[in-house]
């Protein structure tokens, strides 16, 4: 039996491993995308001072989660621990912000002087965030968003600019959040988490 469930586990292991080998290439597409779109802008996220670490982000897939976690197991546990305490600070902070009617502007707690230190493992919004872009919704309405407040300063005196669809970096997303929860034992819950509470609440399942 002992031999049947390591068997098993390592498949699983491969799954998982083909599954974030997929999700590393999508990022890359986005990242590709951004800064193509980031460069024709002018837009250059070093001389922001409005940085988006402190954006009050909410992620919504496991897949993403799951590989922050592999990202986060690669530190010394000295490191994992500090990480651990700031997402503790970020999580009561934020609540008593939220309980204020005010939205957090709380440094995240990968961040360290000024840098993100599991950069590669970030998640997809922390990718995407800052320049304009549009989404098709599920149910048909597509929603715009202008970018970052530098972006905006960038682009308010220019009737033409380049817009990201996110449409399509959404729908791979989502293929490959279905596919990875078929892999998880125990009931899917929704996730509507910032990075401290996952961090905190520790890898899905």
């Amino acid at each position: 039996m002992k031999k049947k469930n390591k068997y098993k586990k390592q498949d699983l292991d491969q799954k998982k491993s083909r599954i974030f080998a997929e999700l590393e290439r999508l990022y890359q597409k986005m990242e590709m995308a951004y800064n193509e779109i980031a460069s024709r802008l002018g837009l250059k996220c070093s001389e922001c001072e409005d940085n988006c670490c402190v954006s009050y982000f909410q992620h919504h897939t496991h897949i993403e989660w799951a590989y922050f976690f592999k990202g986060l197991k690669t530190l010394s546990q000295d490191r994992q621990k500090q990480i651990i305490s700031r997402a503790k600070e970020y999580v009561d902070l934020s609540k008593k912000e939220l309980e204020k009617g005010i939205r957090p502007k709380i440094m995240c707690p990968v961040n360290e002087n000024g840098l993100c230190i599991l950069y590669k493992y970030r998640l997809m919004i922390c990718r995407l965030h800052g320049i304009p872009n549009t989404v098709k919704m599920p149910n048909g309405i597509t929603k715009k968003f202008p970018g970052c407040s530098m972006c905006i300063a960038l682009t308010k005196n220019s009737p033409y600019f380049p817009i990201m669809d996110r449409t399509p970096f959404y729908q791979a997303l989502a293929d490959l959040e279905r596919r990875f929860t078929k892999l998880l034992k125990n009931p899917i819950p929704k996730v509507d988490y910032t990075l401290a509470q996952m961090i905190l609440l520790g890898a899905p399942k």
